[in-house]
């Protein structure tokens, strides 16, 4: 036998094995102690009330205050917003980048490049298919929630897809964004319930339908809660709740 090569081996199967055990152990290190959070954006009494409430926040809250230009849109007519079938079905992936779901799906949805893919707002149908869900970004940046691009698939295969397409205009006004820790914190003082956990903090905007040709969208910070629940904090701090499409005043 090769000693020589054989230590070798060993050595390198020992190193591998180390390399191994401590991701491991950082892994669930990270996943003990959640991400690593900056709470002092905070102020004292939201802090005080998220551990009275034992209320957990497992997103990054984003930083400064910045400036969104105001946004209207419109619905493109002739375009009813019906799923359509896609002419050759597309492999869909557990995981799956972006710019692969363009490329495929560019021949069919050609403007499918100024959409964002929200990995939070997947659901399933009520006819067995599940639904990937985009929405239309604004100035390439900020997503409009609710305004969705539907890829529908079913066996691994993204067979159709249901848009409500939408022109957009901005203006040259800008509106200061609400710092991301008071929305944070009106919310914890007024309608996040016992040991909430907070798993996604978004700023975007929020489409509000009042029946006329033109749309009024409104900036938001779009907060997720584990159990899927949804709020939209507007900048002037009124929250939007989804289920009941009504603006609640504090």
């Amino acid at each position: 036998m090769d000693w020589s090569r054989a230590k070798n081996v060993l050595i390198f199967t020992f190193l591998l094995l180390n390399l191994v055990l401590g991701y491991q152990l950082w892994s669930d290190m990270r996943e003990t102690a959640g991400p690593s959070l900056d709470f002092t954006s905070l102020d004292a009494d939201t802090q005080r009330l998220m551990e009275e409430k034992d209320i957990q926040v497992l997103a990054p809250i984003p930083g400064g205050t910045p400036e969104l230009p105001k946004l209207s849109y419109t619905y493109v007519e002739g375009e009813n917003g019906k799923r359509v079938k896609l002419a050759k079905p597309v492999d869909s992936k557990l995981i799956f980048s972006q710019p692969e779901l363009t490329e495929a799906l560019r021949s069919e949805i050609p403007d499918i490049a100024s959409y964002d893919y929200d990995p939070l707002a997947e659901y399933d149908s009520d006819d067995a298919f599940g639904a990937f869900v985009l929405h239309p970004l604004v100035e390439g940046k900020w997503p409009l929630f609710k305004v969705d691009l539907e890829l529908y698939y079913s066996n691994q295969k993204i067979t159709e897809y249901r848009k409500i397409p939408v022109e957009l205009t901005t203006t040259e006004e800008k509106e200061t964004a609400l710092p991301a820790a008071k929305a944070l914190g009106r919310l914890v003082d007024n309608y996040l319930p016992m040991e909430a956990v907070v798993k996604d903090i978004r700023l975007g905007y929020y489409g509000r339908d009042f029946n006329s040709d033109n749309q009024v969208a409104v900036a938001v910070w779009r907060f997720i809660l584990e159990d899927g629940q949804e709020y939209y904090v507007q900048m002037n701090g009124d929250v939007i709740s989804p289920k009941t499409e009504q603006t609640e005043e504090l």
